[in-house]
């Protein structure tokens, strides 16, 4: 049984990182509180946090991160219209040369106000879709991208077996050959002896009178 580092980071650990991260990233905090939230909460210090965001649970989340900067744009911008509706509202009241007037101003900015964030609540719904169908897009164009890696690697695999079946039929012929040639050349050599015995024969005709007599 492997023993286990007493300051390996548990998975709980990660998703705590990830959460506490992705929060302050959202409120427009800065990651330096999240990683020292996070170290209160885990027993670890905030360089160790932080070093673990960096080097391993930041790459995991790179899409949140996207949509919490995203959602952290727009409590920005959401802030910045509340601000100017209350600017306007001190504006009319103070404006207003009477009571009723200034009442109704103040309901005008306070509606106009109600109705921006409508449609900020309506453009982050849209840009927050967009952003789901690019990542699945983007998930979808990944998912053929390693099934058409898998299938080239299969087709390598194919032709690599077919290059070693032709080397071992070419090793194959070609000791054939080899041997071929050395018995045509056995052959030719025992061809060539006994054309030479042959000649070396001494060789004997008949004559008239029935006696052997030798050709020269």
């Amino acid at each position: 049984m492997s023993a286990i580092r007493q300051d390996a980071w548990s998975d709980e650990d990660d998703l705590i990182l990830a959460e506490v991260t992705l929060r302050h990233i959202r409120e427009g905090s800065t990651q330096l509180s999240a990683f020292e939230e996070v170290g209160e909460r885990i027993g670890r210090t905030a360089a160790a946090c932080g070093f673990r965001w960096n080097s391993f649970v930041r790459k995991k989340y790179e899409a949140a991160i996207q949509i919490a900067k995203a959602q952290r744009q727009k409590r920005t911008q959401l802030k910045k219209h509340a601000a100017v509706s209350i600017s306007s509202s001190s504006i009319g009241l103070l404006d207003g040369p009477e009571l009723g007037l200034g009442k109704t101003e103040t309901f005008t900015e306070e509606t106009l106000s109600i109705d921006a964030v409508i449609r900020f609540l309506r453009q982050w719904r849209s840009t927050y879709q967009d952003m789901n169908r690019h990542i699945k897009s983007l998930e979808k164009e990944l998912q053929d991208k390693e099934e058409e890696l898998d299938r080239i690697g299969r087709e390598n695999d194919k032709l690599n077996k077919q290059v070693n079946a032709v080397e071992t039929d070419y090793r194959v012929v070609n000791d054939d050959y080899k041997a071929l040639i050395q018995i045509m050349d056995r052959a030719r050599k025992m061809a060539f002896l006994v054309e030479e015995e042959e000649e070396e024969r001494p060789r004997f005709k008949m004559d008239a009178n029935g006696n052997l007599e030798r050709v020269e």
